[in-house]
This record gives structure tokens, C-alpha cells and sequence, in this order.
């Protein structure tokens, strides 16, 4: 364990070179029936020594069940599975893990008051101590470039340290086949491309890699192959640098995908003006607010970037009205001074919201999409003398389901039925069904396939063009570069300065993701308008 050593038997293998050799993996026949839906049905994918394989497909495709499988976290009701030219039963993540299968998730589970080492220790299936692991986690990380302490408490780690800290977990088991889900939406630009060279030499020493994302351009840029899923079916298998944008995203969602389309408008008031907010967080792992300020004008979009866990909680309860504890003018709404109000009075100036978590946050799980229709549209003639309208309810529900191309079992579907892409756009449409004024979004395609993520983001983009004044907080670079015309960092509880869109880039950006903006790493506080060149 913690010997890297092992991998370079393999490195012959790799397929740009050398001759051909017995797959690490194969899958064929592989289906699995839910009652609802068939997630996966007759699927082949084979992957080599050394090789990285890329999965694509929509929201519902069935990647997250395959992978499942080959985890030992779900039993194929058909199909074989072949490992390094033996069939293989894969009964649960310790047998996968045996056999040389490690798998880092897209939402990491580490638990914040215990230790680096101590995380690690949790998930080893063998004896350990403590300090023997320590230092096999020191060797292991700085042999790899992921350099982490292992005494170091979860909560201070930032979350590319906290990724680090799962694929750690997963070397130190000497994987065979690293399966990587989603890795790169929380990471800045400079913390995804050491993760590339992390993967790429591991590929190099042998061990396959499974890379499941959205980001066509990732999947181009590292992937030797790609699996195409579409409906639970393979539909095609493809060399991702031989491919486009275009042909990629068309083999994924069955059509091309329509360019954005900007609508020209000029800015007018500002709608939403937040001065000098200062907040301390409810959370003892949170990050408190310190002095932040920016204003978003009607009809545009201003983008907020930033990695997880600086401060964009708390700003979002601050702004909804989950947290009133800031003074009445430090947030105004359509000229209203609305610090002290709450969510319902807020809403009742012309404010929308879409909160990031889809479950149990922006839709109650359990309550059918007319249900959740009510939770934030009922002022849509959805009540009447303290009665609930039920009919209103369900047409409104269908309206939003139809004009935002949710697929789903009609109004009576229950929320949590639908792929997070569908959820996402029925929530996004319910709010802007009711026609705000003001307009913040959190995370709006995070976790979402190309097809929704266009469509949702030409909804936002057709909404500003309609003078509603529109705030974005996402992980998504791309997607803040894409749809905004101004931008700013979070960072550390501090709003960098703003930029016009065009004047800035990728590298900057990641830059201030890490809190160097503005002389912060000096201790000195930015100014929340700097000029675009300042």
C-alpha cells in the first residue's frame, strides 16, 4: 500500500503502444430494470490497461447506474462483467475494491471534524495505525503532485484539497480502475489541469481510467475514448479528439444544439443593490460575510464565481430572506429597502429564487410538481380566501412543464421522480413563470447535461433581454463567461472586484478563486467596483 510502484508492470499496456492485451474491463449485456425505467439495457463497454475512457450521456442515460455496477454498489439483473479476462460477480464496493476498482464520487464524503488521516483511515478495508497511515499518506500525495496533510482537519481544507484527500484514499489502495464522476465541477482552472496531470500519469503507469463529465471540452482535451449512452443505451463508442463540440453533444441528447442567442439591450436601473454586506455564519464550518457590495442592473446578468464553501451560503440566505440579521438598506430591491424583510415579502417586490439544492430546497421531494408549483407560486391566483385552488395549481404546473420541456409523468409526478436535469428545469421555470423583477440563481446547471444546460441558460439570457436584473452564483466558468456580462470572485467571504465580462479571463478568475485579488493576499480589501483595468 502506498507504493506506486506497482502500476509500472503496466505501463507497456497503455494502448499507444506495444501489443494488444487482455482488457482491464469488460461489460456485456448489462441491464438493470427499475420499475419506472430501464436505466441500463444491453450494455457493452470495454476499457484497457492504461486507457482513459470517457462516459457521456444526458441526465438519465444510465451512467451513474453503470457505474454503480462495476463499484459493487448495484447487481445487474443481465449481463457479464469481465475483469483483466476472468468473469467476475462484483457483490458489493469492498469486493470492487478487492479486485483493484476505486471510485471517486461527485459529492465527497468526509467528514468535517476528523482529521485527513482519519477520513482515510475509515475507508481501508485492512489493518491500520495511525501514524503508519500518515506517512503513507504523505508519501503517496507528494509521489503524485496532491501534496495534503494528514493532520489537518477536514473543514479547513479547501474543496480541491478535499479531493485530493478522496483519490488519496482511493492510491493508497492501488486501483487498477480509478472511476472518476463529475470531478472538475468544483475545481479551479489551476487545480483542474494538476488534476489532469495526476490522472495522466497514472494512465501512463497503467491504471485505467473511467472519467464521467459534461465538459466536452475536458472530455477532448484527456480522454483516449469515449462510450456514448443515450436512454439507457450505448449509442455509440467514439475518439473524443477526432470528434466536435457539435458531434459529441448530437451522439448525447439525438440533436445539434442551438447556438445562444443574445438579445441587444442596454442595461437599465439597478434592481438590486447589495452594500456593504456583512454577515457571520450559522454554520461553525461556514464562512462569514465581509463587506460585500455590488449592484445588478435590469436587464442584466452579473455573474458570481467561486469555489463552494466561501461564502456562497451564506450570501444566498441573505439575499432570499432565510437570514433577516443585516441591517433594512443593506440589500434594496427594486429601489425597497428589503434587509429586514423575509422570504414572502421579498418575493412580494418581485424577487425570485432558485436555491441550489433542487431536493428539498427548491422542491419537496415526496409532493408531486403541482405540489411544488404551490410552495412559491401560490400568489399566481393559486389561493383564494385561504383555499388552495387546485385546478390553478395543476394548470400552472402543466404551463411550466410544457414551456420548459420537463420531461416527466405529468403534474401529478412526484419531484423526486425526475432526473436532477428535469427537476432543475421545472424549477427554474416556475420561477420565471411568475415573472420577476430580480431574479438569483444558484448553481443553474450544475450536475446537468449539455441539452438542459443550453436550454436553461437561453432562459436566463432571453429573461435579461425582457429588463429583469439577474444574478448567477455558479462553480461553472464557463457558464458565467457564456451568459454574463459582468463578473466577480467570492472568495474567503470577500467579493472581489468586478469585471466586464470580456475584459477578463479564465486565468484571472481562477486566480481570484484562491482569494488573490485586489491586495487580498497583502490583507488589504478590494474594492467591490474596480474599474475593469484598475
Amino acid at each position: 500500500m502506498g507504493d506506486s510502484s506497482s502500476y509500472h508492470g503496466d505501463a507497456a499496456a497503455h494502448p499507444a503502444g506495444g501489443p494488444a492485451v487482455v482488457p482491464r474491463l469488460v461489460l456485456a449485456g448489462i441491464s438493470k430494470q427499475y420499475p419506472a425505467v430501464k436505466a441500463n439495457d444491453d450494455v457493452t463497454l470495454t476499457v484497457a490497461p492504461g486507457e482513459i475512457h470517457a462516459v457521456l450521456g444526458e441526465n438519465g442515460a444510465g451512467k451513474s447506474t453503470l457505474m454503480k455496477i462495476i463499484y459493487g454498489a448495484v447487481r445487474p439483473d443481465a449481463g457479464e462483467i469481465r475483469w483483466e479476462g476472468q468473469a467476475v460477480e462484483i457483490a458489493s464496493p469492498a469486493a470492487a475494491r478487492k479486485l483493484g476498482i476505486g471510485m471517486v464520487f461527485q459529492h465527497f464524503s468526509l467528514f468535517e471534524t476528523l482529521t485527513v488521516g482519519e477520513n482515510i483511515a475509515l475507508a481501508l478495508d485492512e489493518p491500520f495505525d495511525l501514524k503508519t497511515l500518515a506517512r503513507r499518506i504523505r508519501e503517496v500525495s507528494a509521489d503524485y503532485g496532491l501534496d495534503i496533510d494528514p493532520q489537518r482537519h477536514v473543514h479547513s481544507l479547501t474543496v480541491g484539497e478535499r479531493q485530493r484527500v478522496e483519490i488519496v484514499r482511493c492510491l493508497l489502495q492501488n486501483p487498477r480502475l480509478l472511476i472518476m464522476d463529475e470531478p472538475t465541477s468544483v475545481l479551479t482552472p489551476q487545480a483542474v489541469r494538476k488534476l489532469f496531470e495526476t490522472l495522466r500519469r497514472l494512465a501512463a503507469e497503467g491504471c485505467s481510467i473511467l472519467y464521467i463529465s459534461h465538459k466536452l471540452d475536458e472530455i477532448q482535451e484527456l480522454c483516449d475514448t469515449a462510450t456514448v449512452m443515450r436512454g439507457g443505451r450505448v449509442t455509440g463508442h467514439v475518439t473524443p479528439r477526432e470528434e466536435t463540440h457539435a458531434s459529441l453533444a448530437q451522439l448525447m441528447v439525438g440533436h445539434s444544439l442551438p447556438d445562444y442567442t443574445r438579445r441587444t439591450h442596454t442595461p437599465g436601473d439597478v434592481l438590486l443593490d447589495v452594500k456593504h454586506l456583512s454577515a457571520a455564519s450559522d454554520d461553525p464550518f461556514g464562512t462569514s460575510l465581509d463587506d460585500v457590495s455590488f449592484s445588478v442592473h435590469a436587464g442584466e446578468i452579473f455573474g458570481i464565481a467561486g469555489v463552494s464553501g466561501n461564502g456562497q451560503a451564506e450570501l444566498l440566505a441573505a439575499l432570499s430572506g432565510e437570514q433577516r440579521g443585516v441591517s433594512a438598506d443593506a440589500i434594496t430591491i427594486c429601489g425597497k429597502p428589503a434587509g429586514k424583510l423575509g422570504a414572502g415579502g421579498r418575493r412580494s417586490l418581485g424577487f425570485g429564487f432558485v436555491p441550489e439544492e433542487r431536493l428539498g430546497r427548491g422542491a419537496v421531494p415526496a409532493m408531486t410538481l403541482a405540489e411544488n408549483a404551490l410552495l412559491t407560486g401560490h400568489r399566481q391566483k393559486m389561493v383564494q380566501s385561504g383555499w388552495i385552488k387546485a385546478g390553478a395549481m395543476r394548470t400552472f404546473a402543466k404551463k411550466c412543464i410544457d414551456a420548459f420541456d420537463v420531461r416527466c409523468g405529468g403534474t401529478e409526478a412526484l419531484a423526486q421522480s425526475l432526473s436532477g436535469g428535469n427537476l432543475q428545469k421545472y424549477i427554474v421555470g416556475r420561477e420565471i413563470l411568475q415573472a420577476p423583477k430580480v431574479l438569483v440563481v444558484a448553481q443553474p446547471t450544475w450536475g446537468v447535461d449539455v441539452g438542459a444546460a443550453a436550454f436553461i441558460r437561453q432562459q436566463l439570457l432571453d429573461l435579461s433581454a425582457r429588463g429583469v436584473a439577474i444574478l448567477v452564483i455558479s462553480e461553472e466558468l464557463e457558464e458565467l463567461f457564456d451568459i454574463c456580462d459582468r463578473i466577480a470572485v467570492l472568495a474567503r467571504g470577500r467579493l472581489s472586484p468586478v469585471r466586464v465580462t470580456g475584459e477578463t479571463n479564465a486565468e484571472e478568475i481562477g486566480r481570484w478563486m484562491a482569494g488573490l485579488f485586489g491586495g487580498r493576499e497583502e490583507g488589504a480589501a478590494p474594492s467591490p467596483e474596480e474599474p475593469a483595468h484598475a
